[in-house]
């Protein structure tokens, strides 16, 4: 990678919190590409292991900024964005592999067109390379409820990569496994949301880039490799309950209050179902991690309820106008209950 120089194009900002291993695979899969260049930051979340100083010591280029504790996924990543020095940041987890090269592509996106204030690129698993990764895989939707999704990945279901979803085009979230913001864009909304820590608060932000007006885009010319739960696996309560709390807070955050008193007590009963299927397949720890979450959210309300009124003050398109960039009907009826796994069996 280049050494710092006076106006980097892109910010690659890499959150950390141990594991040496993965963080030196995810700097050298970022190259040296002199001709395009990258300021790369690595937001150590105050890693315990010997991590840090062996990335420094192989790649010197790079900017090490260092919190004092774990701020997790959210607030590493905004520590590196008030560091940063270009227009545009590439979040991107510390257990994916991309190259400044395939980074350029979604720069490229941007300059084109100035509407658009977020752009994933296609994003397979390292493990099984023909496949989409869990978290994100082709670009993020999500359902009126709150409930988000990708195509390549719903739910359980990971598609095998067969050129299916090859067609760039909108989208309503993309991944922070690797995404590309717009500085200008985020000084407008915000930053990631802290209090979520981690999982859905670039969900959050990108809702939010939708109540300014702007787009979310996917760019499947560009491809990430990506090893989903290294830090956290989809399965563990600690994940569900992060995934629970944090989706009921997006919509106490984004919603106009008619469409919330008409939504959020549906989204309850749903919650309700959860627990009670996964106490019918006896896995005890998934329901507390469900419940948990739920609890949590009355915890945070005063919060959730500060921060909800500076979304509200500055948005621009109304409940009506972002619903039509929403998934029309409910993606766990459509999964569950008809039975239709992929994005292209659903009824759009």
């Amino acid at each position: 990678m280049s050494a710092p120089i006076e106006m980097p194009r892109l910010s690659v900002i890499i959150p950390h919190y141990n594991g040496k291993e993965i963080l030196l695979r995810c700097l050298q899969a970022l190259g040296d590409d002199a001709a395009f260049p990258v300021e790369v930051l690595v937001v150590d979340n105050a890693s315990v292991d010997d991590s840090i100083e062996a990335a420094k010591s192989a790649f010197p280029a790079i900017r090490v900024v260092r919190s004092e504790k774990n701020l997790g996924y959210a607030g590493g990543c905004n520590l590196g964005m008030q560091a940063a020095r270009a227009d545009f940041f590439v979040l991107l987890n510390n257990d994916a592999m991309i190259s400044v090269s395939e980074l350029q592509k979604l720069w490229h996106v941007v300059q084109k067109q100035p509407e658009i204030a977020a752009v994933q690129p296609k994003i397979r698993s390292i493990t099984n390379t023909t496949c989409f990764d869990y978290a994100g895989a082709a670009g993020g939707f999500i359902d009126v409820m709150g409930f988000p999704f990708a195509r390549g990945r719903i739910f359980f279901t990971i598609e095998e990569d067969t050129g299916q979803y090859d067609q760039p085009g909108d989208i309503f979230w993309a991944s922070g496994t690797c995404t590309l913001l717009r500085r200008e864009a985020v000084e407008k909304t915000g930053l990631l949301d802290e209090s979520f820590f981690a999982h859905m608060e670039e969900i959050d932000l990108n809702w939010r880039f939708h109540l300014l007006g702007y787009r979310v885009w996917y760019e499947p010319g560009a491809v990430v490799h990506h090893d989903a739960g290294t830090t956290l696996r989809p399965e563990t309560p600690m994940k569900i309950y992060l995934n629970h709390r944090n989706s009921l807070l997006m919509l106490l955050k984004n919603y106009r209050w008619p469409t919330l008193c008409l939504l959020f007590p549906l989204r309850l009963i749903l919650e309700v179902i959860a627990v009670l299927f996964v106490l019918v397949q006896r896995d005890v720890p998934q329901a507390k991690a469900i419940v948990r979450g739920c609890l949590a959210v009355g915890l945070a309300l005063p919060q959730t309820l500060r921060a909800r009124k500076i979304v509200q003050k500055k948005r621009i398109l109304s409940d009506a106008q972002v619903f039509r960039r929403m998934f029309k009907n409910s993606i766990v009826v459509q999964y569950f209950l008809l039975k239709r796994k992929t994005f292209e069996s659903l009824d759009i």
